[in-house]
């Protein structure tokens, strides 16, 4: 991990790039998967998984006996952990649903605006070096609660042609029972375009590895609308003297873990704390079994030292992570200063793999900078909302003249005359 100090305003800028990975051909061979998948269905997505996965698979779908034999594979301990999980996460979504409200503007006129669920929705669920069986507690479950129709799974299958148990327990306690065994780029092109066995959705979600991610971004440019545009696992870390350094730590690793690509930031006003933090960093590592991922992804880290707390909130908002931990004496303080970060985690007990796995929020979450502009995913990311409004005969006496006068002013004589002919045909 690099140590800068005290950087310069005009150096804050370059401190937030994110690792520069070679993705030149990247976009060539992904839209060459879309294609082939839209043009040739099934065929395609058995060539593709036995290329890239090595699996030969002659039904994708997953039989109700697999659905079976989950339950029974799986260690009863982590049930009860997934079922805990369940619990706060499905907590925390419920509470997010609106009451629709009509609202009088002027007598007469009445507008209200009405959630109404995606009818089709994709759930990727990463299935190789780690299966994401959280990912989809963190999608399932708000897309139940929304009440969408169709929910349906791609997730890759292992060597053996088989899900991990723990992602099929999930799907039959959300009571999903539409599984595919796709993953990668043709898993997107599954979802977008459809093939003889998988249905097209209308919205897609899930993280994923750079196929997919690049997948979901050439088919939301002209076909599908998805989540939230999300690459590698990012974290920053604001600490002061009040925190632990072995925590920090700690924190630091369980994101540098998801990929070589990852990046983790350390912000402090404590030269002291950052000696410390990397020291532990360093005896911490070496014993984790993802050690070389997570020491690849400690070089394109960075602890960074500023005269101020209040500078390292600053730099903080300009990065916008993925994840925001303020171990902080004034952590509550800090955390009102927020702006620009997906999830915000206080405190020298909150680890932020609380909330990628059990304590309620959602770990879908914007990443790049993109939460300056985006939400992680929620009960939202699964409707529309619809806005209704109901004008009566009062109504457009009240609001006629505004309306004509303002269709007039632009030259939208139609627009005038929707209603012109209702005033000379009504009275109040």
């Amino acid at each position: 991990m690099q140590v800068i100090k005290y950087p310069l305003k005009s150096e804050w800028q370059k401190l937030t790039e994110r690792p520069i990975i070679d993705n030149s051909n990247l976009e060539e061979k992904v839209q060459y998967v879309l294609d082939e998948v839209k043009s040739n269905g099934d065929a395609a997505i058995k060539r593709f998984t036995l290329e890239f996965d090595r699996v030969e698979l002659e039904n994708f779908m997953v039989s109700e006996q697999e659905f079976s034999d989950a339950e029974i594979q799986i260690e009863p301990d982590l049930k009860e952990a997934i079922d805990t999980a369940y619990a706060n996460i499905k907590k925390f979504h419920i509470a997010q649903k609106e009451t629709t409200r009509k609202i009088e503007t002027m007598p007469g006129v009445e507008c209200w605006r009405t959630s109404v669920p995606i009818e089709k929705v994709g759930l990727y669920i990463p299935g190789g070096t780690a299966p994401l069986f959280s990912t989809l507690l963190m999608l399932g479950i708000p897309a139940v609660i929304a009440g969408c129709k169709e929910i349906s799974i791609c997730t890759p299958a292992d060597k053996q042609g088989k899900i991990n148990p723990a992602i099929l327990y999930v799907a039959k306690l959300l009571r999903i029972t539409t599984v595919y065994k796709i993953g990668g780029a043709q898993a997107i092109a599954a979802f977008a375009y459809g093939t003889e066995t998988v249905s097209k959705v209308y919205k897609i979600f899930g993280p994923g590895n750079q196929y997919v991610t690049c997948a979901k971004q050439l088919v939301a440019k002209k076909d599908m609308a998805i989540d939230i545009p999300a690459g590698p696992s990012e974290l920053l870390v604001l600490a002061d003297g009040s925190c632990v350094p072995a925590f920090v730590a700690a924190d630091l690793l369980s994101q540098a873990e998801h990929g070589i690509d990852s990046q983790v930031i350390l912000v402090s006003d404590s030269e002291k704390i950052i000696s410390e933090v990397v020291k532990e960093l360093n005896q911490q590592v070496s014993v984790l079994p993802r050690t070389e991922i997570a020491l690849k992804a400690l070089e394109n880290s960075k602890a960074i030292l500023f005269n101020t707390l209040q500078d390292g909130i600053t730099f903080a908002n300009q990065y916008a992570p993925e994840h925001l931990i303020i171990a902080c004496e004034k952590d509550e303080e800090l955390a009102e200063q927020v702006i620009n970060a997906g999830s915000v985690f206080l405190g020298n007990y909150t680890p932020e793999s609380a909330g990628d796995y059990a304590s309620g929020t959602n770990h879908t979450l914007p990443t790049n900078g993109y939460a300056k502009a985006y939400s992680g995913v929620s009960l939202d990311s699964f409707v529309k909302k619809i806005t209704f409004q109901k004008i009566s005969k009062e109504g457009i006496h009240n609001i006629g003249k505004t309306v004509e006068l303002m269709a007039d002013k632009e030259g939208l004589r139609a627009h005038k005359n929707a209603v012109s002919i209702r005033l000379k045909n009504t009275t109040k």
